[in-house]
């Protein structure tokens, strides 16, 4: 029952809420004011509240203050109104002598409340009141009892905006009020509220109201109001309200004005600055093909009709979310919030597109969001991120990668002393200009083909079959290992050797290894098959319960701080860190020898030539020295 349907009901001279025609001149009252609700049962998407008070009523179970939270415009002011009329709720025959949540009627004090004008219900604004003089009156006042009323009810609206010193203030009134004192509290910012607080009120969250809940509220009030309106426009309402039944009710007020007449889809699009949806659900089509042609001519379209290119890609990165959630619960397509032409396509896209793919769109379509908000140009940042988009759509994806891989030519093996990097692949893009996404992918395949090694086979047939890697000569140190490996340029290889494996023993062939605390477990299998496709021969390696050496890096590390406290220890370092405190070495390197200068035989009746001396520099800064120490340090 909102208020103007309880108004209907009075039967007071007085106490009109608006039902009775206004004078010509008076002031219009806006859909928010009018069709504010007026009992428990008009409100709508909060039934688990309702229900909770509902049954502390019946028990008598009523505390003495309660704490109402959520986004703006679920009701929290409006809730916190009908409770104060709950509580002292009287009929003019006295028959009513307890609170109750059943009004169906308009009380004794019921008019008073819900216009905050009632001398026992006192609503305070803690924005402007915040400070400890105006709790200082709450607690000075809240000692007497009503006047009229059976409660007295005190409402703080934005409660969170009281300042440490007022919150305390209320600390002891709000633990033990007078019986006939009731608190509540309402507040957007729940976490800005202290704790001490919280735990001595009964805390209510007010949830948003979803899409389809709010078509039909605003559906039923155009009844009311003689005004025609589209679904589709209703459904766009809704959407652009995010849960908030103000919001609704005010863009439902602007659009009735905006279209002077029926409520059109177009022209609510028009009043929102949003896109098209047909048109997102296009451009999303073209994407998905990679056919980045039609999607800038389609952006740029939009661009040109007065779309924000902003909120194209977050209406873009909506219909991307939604499709993903129509693949994994079907039933989301049902909702009458939607457009047909999206709930259509959007089961046609969530049946042919991967999740993979949707989350990469999303993921794209996140960071794009954020880049076009801070470029100085949106459209070119936004046709930037379509394109990037686009041809992420011909990328294959890690199953068709993996499915290529038993199609893929056999490589031959390594050979010492040759690169074993594969060919690269053919440049991005190239060939693939009025393509398909199918034939895009499909020359992404041959390229990967090409480029991607092939699974690898039994060491020993490998061997035989390769016999340039059969002649390798023995390895007889653990360090001519992990050279050939650098040699190959595997460098993965090469600094897992270094890194993650302490030495026990080692035999051409074999390897008697501990791991470092860090290594991965499945390092052990990993090895043997690396070294036997590098090297084409068989290794065992096996795990020993023995500690062995450390690690190759770490030696390395202990020499090298070896050399750097042999250096530090000098005298003329001594020296120069006395002089300069507070310097460190950053880095040590052995003196080059200087080259003999080489003496070409001349004539005698002849000069000798000028020989150049090199200092080791050049226009770019010094050389490198070969035998550096450590160029990290």
């Amino acid at each position: 029952m909102s208020e103007a349907d309880a108004a209907g009901r009075l039967a007071e001279p007085g106490l009109d809420l608006g039902a009775t025609p206004a004078p010509r001149g008076a002031g219009y009252r806006v859909l928010a004011r009018k069709y504010r609700p007026a009992a428990f049962e008009d409100l709508i998407g909060q039934e688990a509240m309702v229900r909770t008070l509902s049954n502390a009523f019946e028990a008598g179970r009523i505390p003495q203050a309660w704490i109402l939270t959520g986004v703006r415009g679920v009701g929290k002011t409006t809730t916190a109104r009908i409770l104060a009329r709950g509580l002292n709720y009287e009929l003019p025959d006295g028959s009513i002598h307890a609170p109750t949540i059943h009004m169906p009627v308009q009380g004794v004090h019921c008019a008073a409340i819900m216009e905050s004008r009632h001398i026992d219900v006192l609503e305070m604004d803690a924005a402007s009141h915040n400070g400890v003089d105006d709790i200082r009156q709450i607690n000075d006042a809240v000692r007497y009892a009503p006047v009229s009323a059976r409660y007295k009810v005190y409402i703080l609206d934005e409660v969170h905006m009281l300042s440490n010193q007022a919150f305390n203030a209320l600390l002891k009134t709000l633990e033990e009020p007078p019986p006939h004192a009731k608190f509540i509290f309402a507040t957007t910012e729940i976490r800005e509220v202290p704790i001490t607080v919280l735990s001595r009120c009964q805390r209510f969250d007010l949830r948003r109201v979803e899409s389809d809940r709010l078509v039909s509220h605003l559906e039923g009030i155009l009844a009311k109001e003689k005004v025609a309106a589209e679904p589709e426009a209703l459904a766009l309402i809704a959407r652009a309200a995010e849960g908030s039944v103000r919001d609704s009710l005010s863009l439902l007020d602007q659009a009735i004005s905006h279209a002077a007449g029926s409520v059109r889809a177009d022209d609510v699009r028009a009043m929102l600055g949003l896109a098209d949806h047909s048109r997102i659900v296009e451009l999303f089509d073209a994407l998905m093909r990679g056919d980045i042609t039609h999607a800038l001519g389609e952006l740029r379209d939009q661009y040109d009709s007065g779309a924000d290119p902003l909120v194209v890609l977050t209406e873009l990165a909506a219909f991307t979310h939604f499709v993903t959630r129509v693949k994994i619960v079907p039933a989301v397509a049902e909702d009458r919030a939607l457009a047909e032409i999206e709930r259509k396509r959007g089961r046609d896209f969530a049946a042919g597109l991967s999740m993979r793919v949707l989350s990469r769109t999303w993921q794209m379509l996140l960071k794009g969001i954020a880049e076009v908000k801070e470029a100085a140009r949106p459209v070119a940042a936004a046709e930037m991120v379509l394109v990037r988009i686009a041809y992420a759509a011909d990328l294959p994806s890690p199953d068709d990668v993996i499915r290529s891989l038993g199609d893929a030519p056999q490589r031959p093996a390594a050979v010492p002393g040759r690169s074993p990097l594969p060919n690269p692949p053919p440049p991005a893009g190239e060939g693939r200009v009025g393509e398909g996404r199918e034939g895009a992918r499909t020359s992404a395949r041959q390229a990967l083909a090409t480029s991607v090694a092939p699974p690898m086979s039994d060491p020993v047939s490998r061997s035989a079959e390769t016999p340039a890697a059969a002649q390798l000569p023995p390895f007889a140190r653990f360090s001519d290992l992990i050279a050939f490996v650098g040699a190959q340029r595997d460098l993965q290889l090469k600094t897992m050797l270094e890194r993650d494996v302490r030495l026990v023993r080692f035999e051409d062939g074999k390897l008697e290894i501990a791991l470092e605390p860090s290594a991965s477990r499945a390092l052990i299998g990993d090895l043997g098959r690396r070294l036997a496709a590098l090297t084409g021969r068989r290794w065992m390696v096996v795990v020993s319960a023995e500690a062995g050496e450390p690690t190759v890096r770490t030696q390395l590390d202990a020499r090298r701080e070896e050399f750097k406290r042999g250096i530090q220890a000098h005298p003329a370092v001594q020296r120069v860190l006395a002089r300069f405190p507070g310097a460190e070495i950053v880095a040590v390197r052995r003196p080059e020898p200087e080259p003999a200068p080489q003496v070409a035989a001349v004539d005698d009746d002849e000069p000798p030539p000028e020989i150049p001396i090199d200092d080791g520099g050049s226009a770019f800064g010094a050389h490198g020295r070969p035998d550096d120490v450590d160029d990290d340090l």
